[in-house]
């Protein structure tokens, strides 16, 4: 799968609408497992980040376990024919009981929302 001109593209939901404007795609869902063995192989160098946002990289870092890389940022456009793409959707949604912890500055946090994300496969078949 390593290939300098079709890069593995990490998106999320703002960024996989504009890389899939035009044309026919494969998709699949996967598990956090079968996200980080398909990112893991890839170089660096051959995974651009199409997100902005510390939640997603944390995702990927912390719960992926991809550690001591860090992916270039470029906006994404348009995917190419055979190019692969992995598009972390987050689905937000209120919190049913609203639990108040003191915080380590000794302040009060309220729960106000559950915050999951799901990973999406995509290949651009034509």
């Amino acid at each position: 799968m390593k290939n300098h001109d079709l890069p593995l593209l990490l998106l999320d939901n703002a960024a996989m609408s504009t890389a899939i404007n035009e044309g026919e795609f494969k998709s699949e869902m996967m598990t956090f497992e079968e996200t980080k063995a398909i990112i893991e192989m890839y170089d660096e160098g051959d995974v651009i980040r199409g997100f902005t946002g510390d939640l997603l990289e944390e995702i990927i870092y912390k719960y992926l376990d991809i550690q001591g890389q860090h992916f270039e940022y470029k906006k994404i456009t348009d995917m190419r024919v055979g190019q692969h793409a992995i598009v972390f959707k987050v689905y937000i949604t209120p919190s049913e009981t609203q639990p108040v912890i003191k915080t380590k500055y000794d302040s009060e946090a309220k729960k106000i929302q559950n915050v999951y994300v799901y990973c999406q496969h995509i290949v651009k078949m034509a």
